[in-house]
């Protein structure tokens, strides 16, 4: 004989309320899980940009450098007149440091820029020739040619090699002093002038050789950009010294 036993809503209570707390675990669980998958994406973002990018681009410095020279001492190569995304100079910054040097390519673009290059303005002169020679680098990833510029000061060397020359320009400006906005392409003028009373100014003389170096005005992301001036002072073609009028 089997007894009818009648099970009461209070007994069922419990198992009821055990099942919301079972929920609620795995809801906050899985959200633990996203926030921390999230976090180390986040992380991972920063580590590639800050190091990986780095890594990247000073193997493009090396391999650009090296086939460069390489270019030169076999006769070939440009100069004044280079394609757009061709290595057309070498810069180098004895205040950076004796092993300081980064290639020049053509074409300031995002890719030229994030090779870890220099990235020489489309229609401002060539190196060591009349007019702004005119050139950009990133301050922070990719490279960072530019990571100590705030470290220049007037006086201060930027040597630029090509195939045929070595141009030595002199810092007239400390680049603290000047930041403008990215929409600032006076100083890309063949003789910048600075449409703020005062500001500070390239040693300006008609028919002079100009260089100015642009890059990032802050560490990190920003829109300003950093800007430094400087004129041309030595030029050295095949052994022979010819010293420019400054």
């Amino acid at each position: 004989m089997v007894n009818n036993v009648r099970v009461s809503d209070d007994d069922q209570e419990p198992a009821k309320r055990s099942d919301k707390p079972s929920t609620l675990r795995r809801i906050t669980f899985w959200f633990g899980v996203s926030l921390l998958t999230a976090g180390l994406s986040l992380l991972g973002y920063v580590a590639w940009e800050l190091w990986g990018t780095n890594i990247i681009a000073e193997r493009h410095q090396r391999e650009i450098t090296s086939q460069l020279q390489e270019d030169w001492a076999a006769g070939s190569g440009c100069d004044e007149f280079c394609p757009q995304g061709a290595a057309s100079a070498l810069i180098r910054i004895p205040k950076f440091g004796k092993n300081y040097v980064i290639p020049v390519l053509e074409g300031a673009t995002e890719d030229n820029l994030n090779k870890g290059a220099f990235a020489h303005f489309a229609n401002t002169a060539a190196a060591g020739q009349v007019g702004n020679y005119a050139v950009a680098g990133h301050r922070v990833t990719h490279g960072e040619p530019l990571r100590h510029m705030p470290d220049l000061r007037p006086g201060d060397e930027v040597i630029v090699e090509t195939r045929t020359d070595t141009y030595t320009y002199v810092l007239d400006t400390n680049p603290n002093d000047l930041v403008i906005s990215f929409t600032g392409v006076w100083v890309l003028e063949p003789v910048p002038h600075n449409p703020n009373p005062g500001g500070p100014e390239p040693r300006q003389v008609a028919g002079q050789h100009l260089i100015t170096l642009t890059t990032c005005s802050e560490i990190f992301h920003t829109d300003n950009r950093m800007i430094a001036f400087g004129h041309l002072i030595q030029d050295v073609k095949k052994s022979k010294l010819h010293p420019v009028d400054p």
